[in-house]
Parts: C-alpha cells; structure tokens; sequence
C-alpha cells in the first residue's frame, strides 16, 4: 500500500508547478483528478518541447501528468459547477495555480470551497503572493529566475545573466507545494478541521537561494564575484571547485585539499598555501588547473584524484547517463503507457518506503477520459 492511497486530489492547476505536485501526490498512492476544460483540456497539452506529442498532448504534458485521471467541466456551466462542486464536496485536497479573483469569479474561492467541504486541504500557487502590485502578474519561470537574482549566480561575469537550463522556479515550487500539502494533512489530522496552503514561485526560488541570500544580506550588500574563468561553478565557494575540460571531456572537482590537488596533479600552488587565498585568488588557481588539466584525459584525472581521496567526476551529458550501470541498478527509469496503447519511458518517484520503489504504469490521461468512471462513481444520484 503506498503511503497516500485513499486520499482524492482534484487538480485545477496548469502548466508546471501545480501539476508537478499533484504528479508527486500520484505517485505516493493519491488519487489525482485533473479538472480540465472540454475538447481542448489543460493548456499545457499544448506547450510542446522539441514538437513531440502523443494522442495529440505535447509529451511534455505527458512528463508532468502521468498517473493521473481527467475529468472535463466547463467551469461557466452551472450543470457542470454543480457536478465539480460535488466532487469538492468528497475531495481532500484542491489545488489551483489561476492568477488572483479567479476561483473567486467562479465561487471556488477557499471561503467557498471549505463551506462545501469543512475538511479540505486547499492549495493555491501563485506567481508574487496574492497580495500588493505583483499580485497579478504572469508568474513564469524564466521571469521569476531573473528577476530573483538567481540567473546572476550561474557563468562566467563576461556572459551577463545565464538562466538554469530547467524550470527550476517552477519545480522546486512544486515540491514545496508538496511539503505543505502534506504538512496540512497532517494538521487536519489533528484539528479536524481544512487549512489553506499558499506558495508563490517567488517564495520558492528565494527559499532555493537562501544561503546566497543570508551570506548577501549579511555582508554589507555585496554582490557576489562570478568571476570569468570557465567552468567556474559556484560564486560563493573557493578553488578548485569547478568543471575544468580534459583532453577528450570534462570533470567536475568538489571542495578539497587545493595542496594536496596540487601535489597529485604536480602543479606548483605554493603560492597559494594560505587557505584565504583558495577564495581571492581562485580566478588565477583555476587557469593554472586547466592548463594541467587540458593535457590528460578525463579517465586518467578521476583515476588518480580518486586514488588520492579527491572528490571528482567526470562531466556526462544524457548519453553517457543513460550508459551508466546505476540507471538500471537502482531502476531510476519505468515504462508507462496510454489508454491507446503508446508506451513512453520516463523516470520515477525517487523516495523509496520500506524498501520499496514506488512505480506506476499509468500514462497522461486524454481529456475527459475517466469522466464515465467519475460519474459512475461519485455522481450518480
């Protein structure tokens, strides 16, 4: 049995933060009901990535709502309220992510819904809060990276701002809309009573910063130095931490001894023998590594830096990860497939209970789908 079988989520959010959650919720055992618009369902069915889909949802919908069921409700129709309004009515969880004063306008505001439902947990994911001037404004990823500070942190200072290559404000938003969710179960466990969770992508991405931040706002405002070495890593951390190139790749180093790299690669760092130094001057340390490290092949680095204690890697990029022995040793990837048939791979809950990997089969529902089974389930009279 995994852990939340037996909980009923409806799904109102779109895009990516809110289904993400709810795909996390799936995946720990919940029942997970999206409710979608007819004919043309979620809008994220048709935000595609590199122009794939299947069943006529772009497959990034698919990574974001497997395992979930769909049932399709015009909101504006009274009938169709009244039949969503039923399934609140049984519901343990509602999420949405609309911009403020639009569950309102509907009558699905949380005042509404817990005098439906005494006992629902109700979550909401908002782009800046729900309050003062940025309250409705589109609350988008790359947006809210760049303007959290966080693309400052990533590259080299020649480059300007570099975004992360994910949609990071989106997903850790996601997971932090989880923790609450799940913390307010467990408060209604206790009170008997429904709790409202609220989580902004701002919040969130300020919260992934928050030693950044804290160091930012506990040293006189200063900025930090990305410096323009390549493959610096991390503005706040001393040499040698980076990804420096070899002769047929890349390695990334941790934190270490820069002496004792020093002495394993056999490149004179006594200049920097004061540890200060590691930090002032890793702008200058890290172009005397890359000039050794240049020389040699990943392979040959990580075998002897390895040897020695050192914390290294080499660099993979999808192919090289895919090949590796602990994608299958640790079954980080499973197989799900569609009412129609269409298998698709993709990967899997990464928490383990007992001992157990939790999977599932269950691909991206077609819009609608499970509105029979829905019906016959819970609003037959």
């Amino acid at each position: 049995m995994k852990p939340l079988e037996g909980l009923l989520v409806l799904e109102f959010s779109q895009f990516l933060a809110g289904p993400s959650a709810g795909l996390k919720l799936a995946d720990l055992g919940a029942r997970v009901i999206k409710i979608e618009r007819p004919i043309k369902g979620e809008a994220c069915r048709q935000l595609s990535i590199k122009d794939l889909f299947v069943d006529e949802s772009s497959m990034l919908f698919h990574t974001i709502n497997r395992n979930k069921e769909s049932f399709a409700a015009n909101l504006k129709d009274p009938n169709d309220l009244v039949q969503v309004k039923k399934l609140i009515a049984i519901a343990d969880v509602v999420t949405h992510n609309f911009r403020p004063g639009v569950m309102e306008k509907i009558g699905l505001s949380f005042s509404d819904v817990i005098a439906i439902n005494p006992k629902i947990i109700y979550g909401i994911i908002s782009g800046y809060g729900n309050t003062g001037p940025w309250a409705k404004k589109p609350g988008q990823d790359l947006l809210v990276q760049s303007l959290s500070g966080l693309t400052w942190l990533s590259g080299k200072s020649s480059q300007g701002p570099v975004p992360f290559g994910l949609a990071v404000a989106d997903l850790m938003c996601g997971n932090h809309f989880v923790q609450g969710i799940l913390a307010a179960l467990l408060k209604r466990a206790k009170t008997d009573k429904g709790v409202l969770v609220e989580v902004s992508l701002l919040e969130s991405i300020l919260d992934v910063q928050f030693e950044a931040l804290t160091i930012f706002l506990n040293n006189g405002g200063q900025l930090a130095d990305r410096g323009n070495v390549k493959g610096s890593a991390h503005a706040f951390l001393s040499a040698p931490y980076g990804i420096y190139e070899t002769n047929d790749g890349y390695i990334a180093l941790a934190m270490g001894d820069l002496m004792q790299l020093g002495r394993i690669i056999e490149v004179d760092l006594s200049a920097y023998s004061d540890k200060k130094t590691w930090f002032t001057g890793r702008a200058a340390i890290r172009k005397i590594l890359r000039k050794k490290i240049t020389t040699k092949s990943s392979e040959h680095w990580v075998g002897i830096l390895r040897k020695n204690g050192m914390w290294c890697e080499k660099v993979f990029n999808y192919n090289d990860l895919n090949n590796q022995p602990f994608m299958n040793d640790l079954q980080l990837k499973q197989t799900v497939r569609n009412s129609e048939g269409k298998e698709m791979i993709t990967t899997r809950l990464p928490i383990q209970f007992n001992g157990d990997i939790l999977t599932s089969t269950k691909a991206a529902p077609q819009v609608g789908e499970d509105n029979e089974k829905i019906y016959q389930q819970f609003l037959n009279d």
